[in-house]
């Protein structure tokens, strides 16, 4: 076992009837499975497959403060949280650092919807979240092994059957504050038969100390029903994100997932999809936009589990000075899965000699009737493009801006929020161009 995990561990075992006091029952419940299993396992580093490229112990190696009494670090955060996409009426909820704070005039959601902090949910509705905290994640992956030992709360969302939220809801997380830091996450998503809702995580970055945010996603996808999920991050180069998001679709359902990262420091990001009922559908895409010595792994698993189900993938890279990414994709079609389609395409430009990616697509197929395909694509920009644009006038560094503008339009068209599209369109420009380092929307980044 890595020294990195245990530290942890003996954190966990010294302070036990504290992580214990400030969670719940139900969350509690898992602590020495997920314990157990970090021990057998450990943090993965770069001597398991799926993590060659980066070594993610190694974000969890300083010794970060973790707030297991739960202390409020945000005295008043409506005065802080101003993050909005311009036009687009959400309802927010507002986390800082692992706390959900108090949301100011909530506003009002249709009947049977529950949406709250996952410690309120576990305490009120333990059946309901028994049900589903647990039973998606993967306590194979030391990741979500250690987050799901030292998790005390986190988002609860609930969308009974045949209710739509019209409006989008808007979960923004900040990491605030001058001492080094982890925030432990966890959200749980329930949508029934038919439900439909769409979801804006944004992760934002305050303040120059050194912050990591473990966090875990478990989405339940009833028959039918209709979910977005976009996943945006704009952080500091000493931030250290390690985010995973399990999601299972029943018959029927459909589901776009968005991970898009503007800047950030060193990132992994892990995207398991489990089509698990006939028709299902799902759309998984994302974008990454990096430069300095910034890193970005993508990790994605789509198992095709039930007959006649559609998977399109696609994710993007734009990669300059010593930026290094990778993309790493799997797509598995299981025996019994006939008439799936399954498409999975990722495409890279390096800007620079020292840029580096690493992309390694996969596709596994025990069905003998399917349409599936994959591939990816590294270089540079279109010289012939650019060529014909300085022709015209256009000086080279704005040439090269809009074609790298142009490169990541197809990711961005697949969000299906006009407001929320038009607002990334503007992020992307602004980054190619070297005035994005935080969100402009948020009164503290300002």
């Amino acid at each position: 076992m890595n020294n990195a995990a245990r530290q942890y561990i003996d954190l966990l075992q010294k302070n036990r009837a504290l992580f214990d006091e400030h969670a719940a029952p139900v969350l509690n419940a898992l602590r020495d499975e997920a314990l157990a299993a970090l021990k057998q396992n450990g943090l993965p580093d770069k001597s398991r497959e799926e993590f060659l490229h980066t070594d993610v112990s190694q974000f969890f190696a300083p010794d970060y403060g973790v707030n297991a009494a739960r202390v409020n670090r945000v005295n008043n955060p409506q005065e802080i949280f101003r993050c909005d996409v311009p036009d687009l009426k959400s309802r927010l909820f507002l986390f800082a650092g692992d706390t959900l704070c108090p949301t100011p005039k909530p506003r009002q959601l249709p009947q049977g919807v529950i949406a709250c902090s996952l410690r309120e949910a576990a305490l009120a509705h333990p059946d309901l979240v028994a049900r589903h905290y647990g039973r998606a994640a993967r306590l194979d992956d030391g990741t979500t092994a250690l987050n799901t030992a030292l998790a005390q709360d986190g988002f609860f969302l609930y969308v009974p059957q045949n209710t739509t939220i019209e409006e989008p809801l808007q979960l923004v997380n900040i990491m605030h504050g001058k001492q080094d830091f982890m925030a432990v996450r966890r959200l749980l998503i329930v949508l029934e038969a038919g439900a439909q809702v769409r979801l804006l995580s944004c992760d934002h970055t305050l303040d120059k100390g050194k912050f990591l945010v473990s966090q875990v996603a478990e989405i339940f996808v009833g028959e039918n029903a209709v979910f977005d999920y976009y996943d945006l991050e704009e952080s500091t180069l000493e931030t250290r994100r390690v985010s995973s998001a399990f999601i299972h679709q029943a018959a029927g359902s459909n589901v776009l997932v968005n991970g898009i990262t503007l800047h950030n420091g060193c990132t992994r990001n892990n995207y398991y999809v489990s089509l698990d009922g006939e028709g299902a559908e799902t759309r998984l895409c994302g974008m990454a936009v990096a430069d300095k010595r910034q890193v970005i792994d993508n990790y994605t698993f789509i198992d095709h589990r039930a007959p006649q189900c559609t998977s399109n993938e696609l994710f993007k890279y734009v990669l300059d000075d010593m930026a290094t990414g990778v993309f790493n994709g799997r797509i598995l079609v299981r025996q019994g899965a006939q008439k799936t389609s399954a498409m999975q395409t990722n495409r890279n430009l390096c800007s620079t000699k020292e840029a580096h990616i690493y992309t390694q697509p996969q596709l596994e197929i025990y069905a003998d009737d399917v349409k599936c395909s994959h591939g990816a694509t590294v270089g540079q920009l279109d010289n012939n493009a650019l060529f014909y644009m300085r022709s015209r006038g256009i000086p080279e560094a704005e040439a090269r801006t809009l074609l790298r503008v142009a490169f990541t339009h197809d990711v961005i068209d697949m969000v299906r929020i006009e407001e929320l599209k038009e607002r990334l369109r503007q992020l992307v420009e602004k980054r190619f161009r070297g005035t994005l380092d935080k969100c402009a929307g948020c009164r503290i980044c300002q």
